[in-house]
């Protein structure tokens, strides 16, 4: 839908290996593409190959890799092979660091930007929220965390990424980086809860950087709920976001108590409607039409990898 309703973008085809999906797309193409921006009807030419479709489509300025983690490096590097003049790559950006390199490497030497979709660098509240952080002080304290019932890590799950902490903790590693510019590295990993499997459901890696003394990334494995939230404690204050809720808290003269403050908290006009994929999408329009800095680069990605990585390692 992002696609469709962005003005400048045209959606021509489509690649799959399973042929429901491609003839649900063509309907779905037909059925939006003339509801949006004033378009005309959609191509919606369709492909059993990735392959079959860039030696037949020759006018691609975008292609958009939407694809099962295994086979992220795959088609990536095809995508790349065709020069397109950006392509939009689903996260993570691969099974591994080292398989992301390659992609890196590749997207170098053929002068193709990648662009990954961490949506919520694009989105409203968590711009806003980034915004307000000067106003709650210096940060002492970040707690980032993501609750739900889809397994941490186990070594079996390597081959096709089925886990939690590459699937979703791929999106807290990389809000935690953008929300404060921050390098994770060399974490204490503590907390950590195996299964009657041996498959890892909990644990916390604990950072500390010259500007803030503690960062914590948490998550759970076996949560009966989702979810995914990001508090900050700073010395004036407080800011709470995540899935559904943002909060924000300022010291104020306590009411109970002479000559004390405490938190108390604010207003605040949050966006009704995040945008995310609608500003990822228009953030490639900027970029291709006016030179606008990708908000997402790949280089960003990958370094998300290798933060996950070393939280791996402390499981082995």
């Amino acid at each position: 839908m992002a696609l469709f309703n962005n003005k400048n973008i045209r959606l021509i085809a489509a690649a799959d290996s399973n042929e429901e999906n491609l003839a649900a797309w063509k309907k779905y193409a037909r059925k939006y593409a003339g509801k949006y921006a004033g378009k005309k009807k959609s191509m919606a030419l369709t492909f059993s190959s990735s392959r079959e479709l860039y030696e037949n489509v020759t006018c691609l300025d975008i292609i958009v890799v939407a694809v099962n983690e295994e086979s992220h490096l795959e088609e990536c590097l095809k995508a790349i092979e065709y020069k397109p003049r950006l392509v939009i790559l689903e996260k993570p950006v691969a099974l591994n660091s080292a398989e992301a390199a390659l992609i890196l490497d590749a997207a170098k030497k053929a002068e193709v930007p990648v662009m990954v979709n961490h949506e919520r660098r694009f989105a409203l509240d968590y711009k806003m929220a980034k915004e307000l952080l000067s106003q709650i002080g210096e940060i002492q304290y970040v707690d980032a965390r993501l609750n739900s019932g889809l397994r941490v890590w186990a070594e079996e799950f390597e081959k096709d990424g089925t886990y939690s902490l590459l699937h979703d903790g791929t999106h807290l590693v990389d809000i935690v980086r953008f929300l404060f510019d921050v390098e994770l590295k060399d974490p204490l990993v503590t907390g950590i809860y195996r299964d009657e499997k041996n498959i890892v459901r909990n644990f916390t890696a604990v950072y500390h950087t010259d500007r803030i003394s503690q960062i914590l990334i948490s998550m759970s494995g076996r949560s009966k709920f989702f979810e995914f939230s990001i508090e900050v404690t700073g010395t004036l204050g407080r800011l709470c976001i995540g899935n559904g809720f943002f909060k924000l808290y300022k010291r104020e003269e306590s009411r109970l108590y002479t000559g004390f403050y405490s938190l108390a908290k604010q207003k605040l006009k949050v966006p009704k409607k995040t945008g995310y994929f609608a500003n990822m999408v228009q953030n490639a329009v900027d970029f291709l039409s006016a030179g606008a800095p990708l908000e997402s680069p790949l280089e960003q990605a990958v370094e998300d990898l290798k933060v996950l990585e070393q939280i791996k390692e402390a499981f082995k």
